[in-house]
Parts: C-alpha cells; sequence; structure tokens
C-alpha cells in the first residue's frame, strides 16, 4: 500500500468563492469573547475544515483583518463568513428568532456528553465556544437550548478553546 503525502493541487479543496456559494449546512459558532487572536484564527481554519456556514464573534474576539488570526486561519477568515457583535446575548437571541439550537460547550449540571448527543441533520445549530479562562458566560449558558460536554478522563478540566472546536465540530461533520 503506498503512503506517499499528496500534493496540495491533489486534495480537491474548493475556493473561497465556491465556499462562500455552497448550500449552507446549518452550523453556525458563537466565539464569547474569546481573548487570543491565535484562538480565533484556529476558529476559522476549524470552521472552513468542516465547513461551518459562519462565525459570530463577539465582544473582545479579534476581528479580521488580523496578522494574528491570519497566521493560524491561513486564509479561512477569507473563505468562512464572519460577523463581529458586542454582546454574545444579541447573537444567542438573533440566532434563536431564526430558529437555530443553542448550544453552549459548557461543564455544567445537566450538559450532555458529546459521545451521546446525536445531532440532527435538517436542523440548525449555533455551537457556543467560551473564554479560555471563565468559558461560555452563565448569561449565554441559561439561555441556551442545552450544554453539550466533551468527555475527559485525565487530571486535566478543561481543553484549549481551538481543540475543543475541532473536537465538536468533528462530531457536528456531514454524514
Amino acid at each position: 500500500m503506498e503512503h506517499r503525502k499528496l500534493l496540495n493541487i491533489e486534495l480537491g479543496r474548493i475556493s473561497a468563492e465556491e465556499y462562500h456559494s455552497k448550500p449552507s449546512r446549518g452550523v453556525v459558532l458563537i466565539l464569547d469573547n474569546i481573548r487570543s487572536a491565535h484562538n480565533v484564527g484556529s476558529a476559522f481554519r476549524t470552521a472552513d475544515a468542516f465547513g461551518a456556514d459562519m462565525i459570530y464573534l463577539c465582544g473582545i474576539c479579534a476581528t479580521p483583518p488580523s496578522a494574528e488570526i491570519h497566521k493560524s486561519a491561513l486564509g479561512a477568515e477569507d473563505s468562512v463568513a464572519w460577523r463581529h457583535v458586542q454582546d454574545t446575548m444579541e447573537a444567542v437571541r438573533e440566532l434563536k428568532e431564526q430558529d437555530y439550537t443553542i448550544i453552549s460547550v459548557e461543564q455544567t449540571v445537566g450538559s450532555v456528553m458529546l459521545d451521546r448527543f446525536e445531532w440532527e441533520p435538517g436542523r440548525k445549530y449555533a455551537l457556543v465556544f467560551g473564554n479560555e479562562v471563565e468559558g461560555v458566560s452563565q448569561q449565554v449558558v441559561d439561555a441556551s437550548d442545552m450544554t453539550l460536554e466533551i468527555p475527559q478522563w485525565g487530571t486535566k478540566h478543561s481543553l484549549n478553546v481551538s481543540v475543543s472546536l475541532g473536537v465538536v465540530l468533528w462530531a457536528f461533520r456531514p454524514r
């Protein structure tokens, strides 16, 4: 069996223009006061990889154009639509009005473990990821339809937000 690494031109990736014109998947991200521009850039890159429709950058989140975002996004800030909203609750209210199910990725009483969650194709989801220190704000958790928790078996109680994005978006991948 051959294991030659593929060249970029062999990957069959779509252009940013094609990304913008593809049908909606019904998955958007809400970043609740992510302080690191590198984590914001990683969110763009991961959102692009898994075909998310849009990112809401809320509060203190850095916004494009930004050299720090570009360094980790590698241009994905040009393919994934985004919007800055000063208050995360504004984004939550707007998406609820558009019939999105709001899911905060957070450790809470009553959270559903990701490995036990079944997403419904055709349903619209807004996935909220929180600040690197404080997590998703309690106000946003309270306004969410549910909370989703990533199971962990080590000694630490959290993952970097960029890692959490990848884990959760993998679970919401097209099938």
